[in-house]
């Protein structure tokens, strides 16, 4: 395998994963995007990022794009590369919008531009690859994939299929907080088992959120109930799952946006949101409410 190609750009969208019941198999993908540029060089590496988390990522072998990258050229037995890197992020770090996993599928196609043989890295291995890096691929799969996806794991290996939804099921609004957690710190809330009559509870709650998006959306308030998750990690972010409970009591098919601490109501209007968070929370400020329309097409690199 040779790299054939020195310049590659790609686009890849912000993600939320979960939906409420689907915890670490669903996911969509969000029309808030990061793009990058790549060059490939005969010298060392070069990053130059702006916008969300600029100050704070690593620009060197470190940086997640990098390693991804490092990652999806070996994979495909290709030789390593100097490295020229521009990004533009607009995917909030540490909010629950999937910014590692934009990261990792972003560096991964950028290795699969290079290429001379691209199938080398397709869309199975690039989920694959990616999973290693998440350890599991509900962020991953929309992100490479677009739209809404279902994923899971077989005999270790990273599975997933686009789900259905009807036109105007879904019409997400995202409520971002200026404050953030880690994925790791969000799942050191969870215990360690849970009781069987919840497990029973999530899959009838999953398999009814994935009925409701084909052309349901009056069960959509049913579809994204939890016991498995969202409660139990309000120790790290009280005010939003407060939100999220407030919003559901309101009508609003409310839930936390993967690992938090952001907020996602699936179908509503920013307009008859956005009263309710200002009345609920302490510091209206903090937060950030957009409608973001959700993100149909695949990423996919660009060469030249």
């Amino acid at each position: 395998m040779r790299i054939q190609n020195t310049r590659v750009s790609v686009q890849v969208p912000a993600t939320s994963a979960n939906l409420g019941p689907g915890f670490d198999t669903l996911g969509l993908a969000l029309g808030l995007c990061d793009d990058l540029e790549l060059e490939a060089t005969t010298g060392g590496i070069e990053v130059h990022a702006e916008g969300e988390g600029s100050g704070s990522v690593p620009t060197g072998e470190e940086h997640l794009v990098v390693r991804a990258l490092r990652r999806g050229l070996d994979h495909a037995g290709a030789p390593q590369t100097g490295v020229r890197l521009r990004t533009v992020n607009r995917i909030p770090h540490g909010r629950g919008l999937g910014s590692s996993a934009a990261a990792t599928i972003a560096g991964l196609l950028l290795a699969r531009g290079l290429l001379s043989d691209p199938d080398a890295l397709d869309d199975a291995a690039v989920l694959d690859l990616a999973t290693e890096f998440e350890g599991h691929p509900d962020n991953a799969a929309p992100a490479l994939l677009g739209g809404v996806a279902l994923s899971w794991m077989s005999s270790g290996r990273a599975r997933s299929v686009p789900l259905t939804h009807a036109p105007g099921v879904l019409n997400p609004v995202v409520l971002l907080p200026s404050s953030s957690l880690s994925t790791h710190q969000a799942r050191g809330l969870l215990p360690a088992e849970v009781p069987h009559a919840d497990a029973v509870f999530n899959a009838s709650r999953t398999g009814l959120l994935v009925h409701a998006l084909g052309g349901n959306p009056e069960l959509l308030m049913e579809a994204t109930e939890d016991r498995l998750h969202q409660e139990q990690r309000s120790a790290g972010m009280s005010q939003s799952v407060e939100l999220m409970r407030v919003l559901r009591q309101e009508g609003h098919p409310a839930v936390i946006s993967g690992a938090g601490p952001s907020v996602l109501v699936l179908s509503g209007r920013r307009s008859e949101v956005a009263p309710l968070v200002r009345r609920i929370v302490t510091d209206p400020s903090a937060w950030r409410i957009a409608q973001v329309p959700l993100r149909e097409n695949p990423a996919a690199p660009v060469v030249g």
